[in-house]
């Protein structure tokens, strides 16, 4: 590997900015990656990105020990300032890793030979390769989870305003699939808000607290650092903009498992909206619609297809959480002080996991920004029945003067009877000399927007929630 020129410069003149955040340089997108790696995400996982954690790392490593003067202040300057512009090869550094199992070995190796030797010596002091790699897998997902987080700000934003302006839009809604009650787009929507809003909570509590700096040396004891050991946690911690962990954490996983959880929870969380989309938007339902750009939703074989395809999108990636999410915690199990393949094994579904949440996260914004509703077709499809979805309100208004059961029973023959239900209730009301209702109190009983329930105080009560938080 060629070495490339830098010039070093005191530790106090360090732009940290460019050391710890630096954008990746673009990587050409792959075949899937429209679908399966869409929108910031991709840059924020890739072998680039990577390649920058571990060289921030490292070179947090550095600032962090001249600042306690276990190396010298010229050399923690010369290491910062070439892990801040190295470029080495990611093909090369990932052929080399095979010798001793993970990337840092190689990538040690190559700053060594680029700092020069009067800093060699200092590069990577008292460090393991797990320190570098679980402290680089902890920034990659921070900075992932900037991109998912604010995604997932946009939905929650869209899902507020979707539900307020349809706070009293009357739908049917459905139970094992078919018309149940009446019910209103705004409180659907308040339900989708809410466990976006607890599942995007839950990701920032992660993001801030567990992604923790891993340092510990060869066996987790800070022995090659001396007393300064635990001050230099801190330092490097503060460096980084990670959290400091009490201990060593090379063999405790649930970190991990946590971040691994968070994913998979807003994974479904995502899909919960783009499911019922999906569903709402087929020919037959017709309530919903995305009207994207010309060339979203198309068909190769049908040109009259529009299909809601980003919402399809989100359920692709949303789709592959669960198995990487059981790959990681399945991995939790380490040996003793270094585990032998298990904290190796993280590292490609912990990537793939963030990617399949970043990707539904950045493709339900976009279904929502071309979410069309449909308000005259959801009350058209609450008549569909003949009345049958308000048989319960009806039941209830007749059980004072009928009882419970017999007016039950009433009911039940009516709706059975098919056809319009006020035309049939009339006629069994008739029938057995029951209670009167004129056919206005019949079409009023039978009127979905008169049988809602609490839906308008709850969805006021879940937007309120949504925007005091913002």
């Amino acid at each position: 590997m060629r070495q490339r020129p830098s010039g070093g410069r005191p530790v106090a003149m360090i732009d940290r900015r460019r050391t710890v955040n630096p954008p990746s340089p673009p990587e050409p997108p792959g075949l899937f990656d429209g679908v399966f790696a869409a929108g910031e995400i991709r840059h924020r996982v890739s072998d680039g990105a990577w390649l920058r954690a571990l060289l921030d790392a490292e070179g947090a490593l550095a600032r962090a020990q001249g600042a306690a003067g276990l190396i010298p202040a010229a050399a923690a300057a010369r290491i910062t300032e070439v892990c801040a512009t190295a470029r080495p090869s990611t093909a090369e550094l990932g052929a080399a890793a095979a010798g001793g199992g993970n990337p840092v070995i190689p990538l040690v190796s190559w700053l060594r030979t680029a700092v020069g030797a009067d800093a060699a010596d200092h590069v990577h002091h008292g460090a393991t390769s797990q320190d570098i790699m679980d402290t680089a897998a902890m920034l990659v997902a921070h900075r992932a989870l900037g991109a998912v987080l604010a995604d997932l700000r946009a939905v929650r934003t869209a899902l507020a305003a979707l539900a307020a302006e349809h706070r009293d839009t009357p739908m049917a809604a459905r139970t094992l699939l078919q018309q149940a009650l009446p019910t209103t787009f705004g409180l659907v929507a308040a339900g989708w808000l809410s466990g976006v809003a607890a599942a995007a909570d839950r990701l920032a509590e992660v993001r801030a607290r567990r992604l923790a700096a891993q340092l510990g040396g060869a066996a987790g004891t800070l022995a090659s650092f001396g007393p300064a050991g635990p001050a230099l946690v801190e330092a490097y911690a503060a460096e980084l903009g990670l959290a400091a962990p009490a201990l060593p954490w090379h063999t405790e996983r649930t970190r991990i498992a946590e971040l691994a959880g968070a994913l998979g929870g807003a994974a479904g969380a995502l899909a919960k909206p783009a499911r019922d989309i999906t569903l709402l938007a087929q020919t037959e339902v017709g309530e919903l619609a995305e009207v994207g750009p010309p060339g979203s939703g198309g068909s190769s074989a049908l040109p009259h297809k529009r299909n809601p395809i980003a919402a399809v999108s989100v359920l692709a990636a949303a789709a592959q959480a669960p198995g990487e999410a059981a790959s990681l915690l399945a991995a939790m199990v380490h040996e003793h002080q270094r585990a032998a393949g298990a904290w190796h094994a993280e590292w490609p579904p912990l990537r793939r996991l963030l990617t399949a949440t970043g990707s539904a996260a950045h493709w339900l914004r976009t279904s929502l920004e071309r979410l069309h509703v449909d308000a005259p077709r959801m009350r058209a499809n609450l008549d569909l029945t003949g009345g049958l979805l308000l048989a319960e309100r009806v039941t209830a208004d007749l059980a004072p003067e009928l009882g419970r059961a017999a007016a039950r029973e009433l009911v039940t023959r009516a709706a059975a009877a098919g056809g319009d239900l006020a035309g049939a209730l009339a006629a069994e009301l008739a029938r057995c000399g029951g209670p009167h209702r004129t056919p206005a109190a019949i079409a009023s009983l039978l009127d979905p927007a008169g049988y809602l329930g609490a839906a308008a105080q709850l969805t006021d009560r879940t937007v309120r929630s949504q925007r005091e938080e913002a």
